[in-house]
């Protein structure tokens, strides 16, 4: 089975173009082998590229537990860029299936390939129910709670996948490694959740760590920048419009409060293929 790895921010996958290739085992199986980093590949995890009958083509994401997820902002860029650069579909207008519907993308060529792209990461949703969380009954801003014995303010939302952000003066090892896990398998988060932590260096720039549902600490997390774009403005900290430092790279955020939809801006990356023996 031929894979490509490709990364968006730092945020690795293994990705397969599945117009032409059959994968050895089930992809919940696959996942954490091909994923893991001394005896695999290595990456966040595994991202499927699939023929769709609604779109240009289909993501299926799957975390490093094997776990699969709705979605992927970081991976969809890399796919969207795969599609275009690999000839699936030559338009610079692209529509992805997703777990959590169909995406449009808006591609920036140069010299042939895709080098930018923006992403409408669809409705930011804040409502308990749609994370889905328990912890109360009404939207989480600035939720007050308390890990490890650390005093810490919960906000919430789903970008088709749960987040919970918590804006902290440093985030630390002991809070993304050490808090970060505690929080992802809280009973209060039934399907678990992705965590982010965050500085706010201004009302137009952040830096975030995020821990990933099913795959640690991950170099960036694009769902969950989405999700601390719109954390950072219902919490008054920060404007509709936001540039995002995460460990691999930058994004850029803006939240269209009309329609609720965000859009994200990065790049992606091609890092190399290879054959997974079957």
């Amino acid at each position: 089975m031929r894979f490509t790895k490709m990364h968006g921010a730092g945020n690795d996958y293994v990705y397969v173009n599945c117009f032409e290739e059959s994968l050895p085992e089930p992809p919940h199986v696959l996942a954490p082998k091909i994923a893991d980093r001394r005896f695999g590949v290595g990456g966040d995890g595994l991202i499927l590229i699939e023929p769709s009958s609604i779109a240009d083509a289909r993501m299926r994401m799957f975390n490093a537990d094997g776990s699969e997820a709705e979605m992927c902002g970081n991976g969809i860029r890399c796919v969207a860029k795969y599609v275009y650069d690999h000839d699936i579909c030559r338009n610079e207008s692209l529509k992805i299936e997703t777990g959590n519907g169909v995406l449009s993308l808006q591609l920036t060529i140069e010299q042939g390939r895709a080098k930018l792209i923006t992403v409408d990461m669809g409705v930011a949703k804040r409502a308990p129910g749609q994370i889905p969380t328990t912890f109360s009954n009404e939207p989480l801003v600035d939720f007050p709670v308390e890990f490890s014995g650390i005093p810490l303010q919960l906000t919430t939302v789903s970008m088709g996948n749960p987040h919970c952000v918590i804006f902290v003066p440093e985030a630390s090892d002991e809070l993304v490694l050490g808090v970060g896990p505690l929080i992802e398998n809280d009973p209060h988060f039934p399907q678990r959740t992705n965590v982010e932590f965050v500085e706010v260096i201004s009302r137009r720039e952040v830096r975030q760590r995020t821990w990933e549902r099913g795959s640690g600490e991950t170099w960036a997390c694009g769902t969950g920048a989405s999700a601390v774009c719109v954390a950072g403005y219902v919490t008054g900290r920060t404007d509709l419009e936001i540039v995002n430092h995460l460990r691999g790279g930058d994004l850029r955020l803006r939240w269209d409060t009309q329609s609720e939809h965000v859009f994200m801006t990065g790049g992606a990356e091609e890092v190399f293929t290879g054959v997974w023996p079957e």
